[in-house]
């Protein structure tokens, strides 16, 4: 992950708004994983953030916000679920990266706790489990509640879940456990498990997990918990939070009595008097790593004594007696099988590796991102090849490298698809108003697409598009489902498409009914007549957005203008419509060649011409009153005196004229102040009206 400038060469601005963006990141990415059981970042990216929010910290102490990701852990309790909060913080632990990390902690912990260098101090290692974190409250020896991590404060209420579990006792055994206590640990799915569980969800038809962290987490946080009863959880038991009185003295001696109180705990738990015996122990772990049958992604360390714990204490959202070894990304190498292309739903197509399967961590990965077509060609892989992979932060796989390069025989150079394979349209690499050309390659069918088609009919009708009433994402879903709706003509033809597909009348349909049925069929008729610019914002073109659209509506007013416009732009590039378009104020050449690559594309054409058949295209907002400017294009040069530029431009607008960045043909008044240039001169050959600023005012004053 880029962290951009360099913390030391920061300045007290740039340092505010990195920390901003930081808080930001940082929250969506717990959300992601916390909350949605769904991480967008790897380990290795997510832990980088943290790392420079706290660097930056450090160098800006004053800056530090009240959202400080260092101050929080976890995420909000997802709604639907009951809250309970935690007697005690569930913190999470700093972070080591090197064995001078590890040195670094265990001398942090002699100089807190002052302590001679001959004194020995003993502290455990663990395997640090990939899983979601449960606190399990006992009273008298019985199961009372469970929850979530949640924001380390208050987690979701997950009881009847927990007890589905074999490894959660309903009640505790043996003796000596206080009156009322908090059990924690990790829920989990071991690897043979979690292959046997993907496999009967593809079986089924329905998504595969990604990893077994997502099952385990999907598993325990499952509305019904019927469902989690079936779903192959385990449960270690490492740590406890709030309690009635003391257990033991030591860490050891703890884990010792869950365990006499049926608890399963990890078998590699051990004591070490020096860091020479935590190194050794991380990295028997690492060796030992695949053979586990459940994913670790580092080792625990804790100073052992529970006294020096409490003197210890706790310093923001993390124990000062406790840190985290994480693994380095583990690697593999394999052969490179083929290069697929999968088409995103905003139309990216993105090239994936097909490995053949090996097994990383545990887990076996037979696919993996190549990204795009830069990245192919910085790594030069082709179909054939031995590659090196890693599970960055062991969830996403990539390919590092090509082992062979050199080998006789090897396959043609891989060349993207220049066309989408889900619907044949031209796929294209967009260029910006800056002339640079994207990384990625889209396709531009758009509505037309069967891997974009869905999200683009639920923005078709969305709120800022044509906002029909009761057809939302699920009713969009369900219709396309069942091969009612595939294009956004089909909407206005709902009806008729039931009964000839010789389905029964929408009326009788579960979750309808004479009423619902009748409401929707009526919505979607009231929107056959549809303004300009919802209309041309619903059609979802890359580049043309709302404002954009606006824009175009409030310029043109007729849609069919605008059109002929547009194809005609289409047809002869760089020509005087194609002109018409880029000059108008805030429109840039992205959007008008969006604009042209969508109208290209025959699909498109069809596409729009059967949906002209069902819709009427109501013409843009009207000037708000008559005026001398109204209808007028109008374009500002030189330096303003009396008003900015946007202020002009704005009342200019409102007014009914169009503004417009260039001189042409099309060009009615020019309003010029000091320092005006080629644009005048322009002007004055094309015999364009030219005023001062102050015949400007004079001509719109009173209006």
């Amino acid at each position: 992950m880029n962290d951009g400038i360099k913390v030391e060469d920061l300045t007290e601005d740039q340092a505010r708004k990195e920390l901003a963006r930081l808080a930001t990141e940082i929250k969506l990415a717990d959300a992601a994983y916390y909350v949605e059981d769904d991480p967008h970042l790897t380990d290795a990216d997510y832990d980088a953030l943290r790392k420079r929010n706290l660097a930056i910290e450090a160098a800006f102490p004053h800056l530090k916000r009240s959202d400080s990701p260092s101050d929080s852990v976890g995420s909000v309790v997802k709604d639907g679920y009951g809250k309970i909060e935690h007697g005690v913080p569930m913190l999470s632990l700093d972070n080591a990266f090197s064995d001078e990390d590890v040195e670094d902690f265990a001398d942090r912990v002699r100089r807190f706790l002052g302590l001679s260098e001959t004194e020995p101090v003993i502290i455990t290692a663990e395997p640090k489990i990939d899983g979601l974190s449960l606190s399990l409250t006992y009273e008298n020896g019985v199961l009372q509640k469970a929850a979530t991590r949640g924001d380390g404060r208050v987690g979701e209420d997950v009881t009847a879940n927990a007890q589905t579990l074999e490894d959660v006792p309903d009640r505790l055994a043996g003796t000596g456990w206080p009156k009322k206590i908090e059990i924690r640990g990790e829920v989990y799915i071991n690897s043979a498990d979690f292959a046997a569980l993907n496999a009967a969800e593809e079986a089924a038809g329905r998504k595969t997990y990604m990893n077994p962290r997502n099952a385990a987490a999907g598993g325990l946080r499952q509305k019904d918990p019927a469902i989690t009863a079936q779903r192959p959880l385990r449960f270690f038991a490492y740590a406890w939070g709030g309690l009635s009185g003391p257990f033991a003295e030591t860490q050891s001696e703890a884990v010792q009595a869950l365990a006499n109180w049926g608890f399963e705990t990890n078998d590699l738990f051990k004591a070490h008097p020096d860091v020479a015996g935590l190194l050794t122990a991380y990295r028997d772990m690492i060796e030992r790593r695949a053979g586990l049958g459940y994913d670790i992604d580092g080792v625990v360390y804790k100073v052992d004594r529970l006294d020096w714990q409490a003197r210890l204490g706790f310093v923001s959202r993390a124990p000062r007696w406790a840190i985290a070894h994480k693994f380095p990304a583990e690697k593999a190498i394999t052969t490179l099988e083929a290069i697929d292309i999968q088409v995103g739903r905003t139309g990216s197509l993105t090239p994936v590796a097909r490995l053949t399967p090996i097994t990383v961590g545990g887990v076996v990965v037979s696919n993996a991102t190549l990204h795009n077509e830069e990245e192919i060609e910085r790594l030069d892989v082709r179909v054939g090849d031995q590659v090196e992979i890693q599970r960055a932060g062991d969830v996403i796989p990539q390919v590092l490298r090509v082992v062979d390069p050199d080998r006789a025989g090897r396959s043609a150079p891989f060349e993207m698809p220049h066309v989408c394979p889900e619907c044949g349209s031209e796929a294209v690499r967009e260029i910006d108003d800056k002339g640079k050309e994207d990384v990625r390659r889209r396709c531009t069918g758009g509505l037309i697409c069967p891997a974009q088609v869905v999200e683009r009919l639920k923005h078709f009708v969305s709120r800022k598009a044509l906002d029909i009433d009761g057809l939302g994402a699920k009713q969009i879903e369900l219709f396309y489902e069942r091969g009612l709706v595939q294009a956004p003509q089909h909407i206005f033809q709902l009806e008729q498409r039931i009964a000839d597909a010789g389905l029964e009348p929408l009326a009788t349909w579960e979750g309808f009914g004479e009423v619902s049925a009748s409401k929707l069929l009526g919505a979607i008729d009231d929107k056959r007549n549809a303004p300009f610019g919802r209309f041309l914002n619903g059609l979802g073109i890359r580049h043309v957005g709302q404002t954009t659209s606006d824009l175009f509506s409030r310029t043109f007013v007729k849609w069919d203008e605008f059109w002929r416009t547009v194809e005609a732009a289409r047809d002869t590039p760089d020509g005087p419509e194609e002109q018409a378009l880029t000059s108008i104020d805030g429109i840039g050449g992205a959007a008008v060649g969006a604009l042209k690559t969508f109208a290209s594309e025959p699909q498109n054409q069809d596409m729009m011409t059967d949906l002209m058949q069902e819709m009427t295209i109501l013409d843009g907002e009207a000037p708000a009153s008559e005026s001398p400017v109204s209808g007028k294009t109008v374009v500002f040069t030189g330096t303003l005196e009396a008003m900015t530029r946007d202020e002009a431009k704005a009342r200019a607008t409102s007014l009914g004229a169009k503004v417009s960045g260039s001189v042409s043909g099309r060009t009615d008044i020019l309003v010029a102040g000091p320092g005006a240039g080629s644009k005048l001169k322009k002007a004055q050959d094309l015999g364009v009206t030219v005023m001062t600023e102050a015949e400007w005012i004079d001509l719109i004053s009173g209006l």
